[in-house]
Formats: structure tokens, sequence, C-alpha cells
């Protein structure tokens, strides 16, 4: 197997069919600027915000599923839809970067359809794994003061909040996989990055755009990211990952939705 075709790995010389070096490194600055590099910057300025803020970090939220047309449901569902399907865009380069390059399109990066058993029994593990450990940490840097009150949706009760909330979750688990793993991984080996340095950079990054929650929530997806590379790595594929944060932010969103107001031990405001 050629090394630009091991997840994370890449010769990254430039050879005659292959874009050169000058192009991977400003293919790639331009997809994590039309995407999460932007979030993390976002995210930076938000935490700066939110620390500067009189009062501690436990008494301000930040809402992830909000409602951009208050007491408009059709129009609301309209900027819902939008917003879910741009958001998908930067995975729609990565594609076709990948394809333009010979190397099959996001089939390079173990996200098709050619294991999907597989793909969906190890996400439900990881999110098995996961999800519980996430909420306690979640809930012990709230209760520490380093962490926002985490709102998953404030959408109004109407038909299509669930279903909205599930399309939700799929498209952050797709952009967030495809491009801080999959994407990132191979187009840093192609430049020469060290497996330890690259498996730090996605990592980093994947903390970095969760910042707007608090310092919890940094240190949380970093240890989530770390996982993630090494999952990634020994199976190839970011299909079970895309399942299994997929699965996570279902039950985040939906639970939420569910459980919030009705349970005393969920934060809500």
């Amino acid at each position: 197997m050629a090394d630009a075709d091991v997840p994370g790995q890449g010769s990254g010389t430039g050879t005659e069919g292959a874009p050169s070096r000058s192009i991977l490194r400003s293919e790639t600055l331009i997809v994590l600027a039309l995407s999460l590099g932007a979030s993390a910057l976002s995210a930076l300025i938000s935490f700066v915000g939110s620390v500067t803020k009189p009062g501690g970090l436990k008494h301000q939220a930040a809402t992830l599923n909000a409602s951009h047309a208050p007491g408009r449901p059709w129009l609301d569902l309209a900027w819902q839809l939008f917003g879910i399907a741009t958001a998908l865009v930067p995975v729609a380069l990565v594609a076709h970067l990948l394809l333009r390059e010979r190397a099959g399109g996001l089939r390079a990066v173990g996200f098709d359809r050619r294991r999907p058993g597989f793909d969906l029994s190890r996400g439900v593990g990881i999110a098995a794994v996961i999800g519980g450990s996430g909420l306690l940490l979640y809930l012990g840097a709230r209760a520490a003061g380093v962490n926002l009150t985490v709102v998953p949706e404030a959408l109004p009760e109407v038909w299509w909040k669930i279903p909205v909330l599930i399309a939700s979750a799929v498209q952050n688990a797709v952009l967030e996989e495809v491009v801080v793993v999959g994407y990132l991984l191979r187009r840093l080996g192609q430049l020469g990055w060290s497996p330890m340095a690259a498996l730090a950079a996605s990592s980093l990054l994947r903390g970095s755009y969760h910042l707007y929650q608090g310092i919890g929530g940094f240190f949380g997806n970093m240890v989530m990211g770390v996982l993630f590379v090494l999952l990634y790595r020994r199976w190839g594929r970011v299909g079970p990952l895309v399942a299994a944060h997929a699965l996570i932010d279902i039950v985040a969103f939906v639970g939420y939705a569910v459980l919030a107001g009705r349970v005393g031990w969920l934060p809500t405001r």
C-alpha cells in the first residue's frame, strides 16, 4: 500500500501526478479557514468574552441549536436546513480535492458504504464508552466553575424539532470526522509531519473549536480527539467515528429536549 493510502501518512514529495507540498499546504489552510479552523477562532473569541464577563462561567450558557426565526416555524425550518446543508460544503470540497488527486474521493478516508456493519457496530461501542464519561466530565467541569452551561437545543415545540436535531447531529459528525481526522491527517502526513505531531494538531484543533463551552469542553474534546485519531489509524476508516459522534450528539440533543426541566441533575440555564 502506498504511503498516501495509509491514514495520516503520505510521502509529500510532490511527484508527478500528485499536488506539490505548497499546493497541499494552501488547500489545507483553505479547507480549515472555510470550516473548523474558523470555528476554532470564533470559539476562542467567544471564550475570551465569557471569561471577561462578570460572573462565573457556569452562570453563562452556550446554546447549540437555537431558533433562527422565533414565532415563524416554517421560516425557522428553512434556516435550520440551510445551516445544516451549508455546513457540509467543506466536506464536498474535501471529496472534490481527493477525487482530483485520484485518491477515490471520501473512500480514501473510509467514509463510504463498503463496511456499514463494521462502522455502525464500532460506532455504537465508542459512543457507549465516551458518552457517559463525557457527561460526567461536563457536569464536573461545570460544578468546578470552568465550563459554561451547555444548552444542546432551544428550538420551539414544533413537528420538525426532533428530525432537525438528528440532522444537526449527523452534520456535526460528518464535518468534524471527515475534516479533522481523515482529511487533516492525510494532508499532514503528505506534508511530512510525524504521526505524533499530526495527532497533536488534530486533537488540539478539535478541542479549540469547542472552547466556547469552557475549559472542560476544550480538554474533554482534546482527549476524544486523541482517541479518535488512534482508532482511525487502527481501522483506516472515519466511518465508525462518524457513527459514534452522531450517536453521542443525537443522545445529547434529543435527550436534552426530552429531559430538560424534568430531572434535577441536568443543568438548563
